[in-house]
């Protein structure tokens, strides 16, 4: 069982930048697909971004491509998810989660998941 816990969130104002964090339980950490999704409230929770397990590659979604960098450390453990230039329509609840075999798009190909961390951009 793998246990995710995110950090990082808060209230920011549009154009100004926050970093995730998602920290990792699991030993093997590094054999995981790791993903952010994200819920705006009323809507369904939408793909952000995904990284492999070796960091090699990287899938974002179009609404975030050139704003937002995944990146992983795995001897710590952690996924993180830089976020420049943010838009009021960046606030949702925050989620990472993890997966084994390949770059996955949508939820339901994931089978860990964090408890949400809270971004508010204002305008």
């Amino acid at each position: 069982q793998v246990q995710l816990v995110e950090s990082g969130g808060g209230l920011v104002q549009a154009g100004d930048s926050l970093r995730l964090s998602c920290a990792a339980s699991e030993r093997t950490f590094g054999v995981y697909v790791m993903g952010w999704f994200r819920q705006a409230p009323g809507k369904e929770r939408e793909f952000v971004a995904a990284i492999s397990w070796s960091g090699g590659s990287t899938s974002y979604a179009d609404s975030v491509k050139g704003r937002f960098t995944i990146s992983r450390d795995n001897a710590k453990n952690t996924v993180y998810l830089q976020m420049n230039s943010l838009k009021p329509e960046d606030t949702a609840v925050y989620y990472c989660a993890a997966r084994r075999a390949a770059i996955a798009r949508q939820p339901g190909n994931y089978d860990y998941w964090g408890q949400g961390t809270q971004v508010t951009v204002s305008s």
